[in-house]
């Protein structure tokens, strides 16, 4: 038992302990993190998409004040003062046309017939018909019935109605002219009706009815 005991004290005093103890035993250090983190972001390679489109240059027209210029000199004294002139009538649209030799060009109201001068707002050039092709058909038929589409230039003055009725209007206009420079002219125009008024006006509204023959949904009771 004594040597055991001997045995193990030699043991625990061969032993070296090496401790640190803080000073003050209450506070607990503990390392703070740093103020700022050293953050490195890869950035993603983004692809760059390049889009061309072309747009199309407007066409030169013309102004207004040049149009007005070009018919005073061509038509002086006015339209009434000319000799080969008609007058078309469609709805409530009125047309003075006048046929002058030339290369088949079409003024209506100080404007071409196929393009209007540039607008104010969007810089961008209209067609004065819309670019409807009937109404645009309407106005070359007399001429080309005759074969005359690059022979005359027509100059025109319209009023009242819309588009279409105007385009039947100037359509008849040419037709009568036409009929001054040869009486020949009117057996083919009268062929192909181009000679006859069409009459043809909206119906009024009738009392009772919501319009000129609608009538409201019939209740029998």
């Amino acid at each position: 038992m004594a040597l055991s005991i001997s045995s193990l004290t030699s043991s625990l005093s061969s032993l070296s302990f090496s401790s640190q103890i803080s000073r003050n035993p209450s506070s607990i250090s503990i390392p703070q993190p740093p103020k700022t983190l050293p953050i490195s972001l890869s950035s993603k390679s983004t692809r760059s998409l390049s889009i061309s489109a072309t747009v199309a240059a407007p066409v030169e027209t013309e102004p207004v004040e040049n149009l007005k210029k070009l018919v005073k000199s061509r038509l002086p004294g006015g339209f009434a003062a000319q000799t080969i002139i008609g007058t078309g009538r469609r709805k409530c649209a009125i047309a003075r046309v006048v046929l002058q030799e030339g290369t088949g060009k079409f003024i209506i109201n100080y404007r071409d017939a196929k393009q209007l001068p540039y607008n104010a707002l969007n810089f961008l050039v209209q067609e004065y018909l819309q670019g409807n092709p009937l109404w645009l058909q309407y106005i070359k038929v007399p001429l080309l019935t005759l074969g005359y589409e690059t022979s005359y230039d027509v100059f025109v003055k319209a009023h009242g109605g819309g588009l279409s009725g105007q385009a039947q209007a100037i359509s008849l206009g040419i037709a009568r002219a036409l009929l001054k420079v040869s009486a020949d002219h009117r057996s083919p125009l009268k062929k192909e009706g181009l000679l006859t008024r069409d009459s043809r006006v909206v119906e009024r509204k009738k009392v009772g009815l919501k319009k000129a023959r609608k009538a409201p949904q019939f209740s029998k009771r």
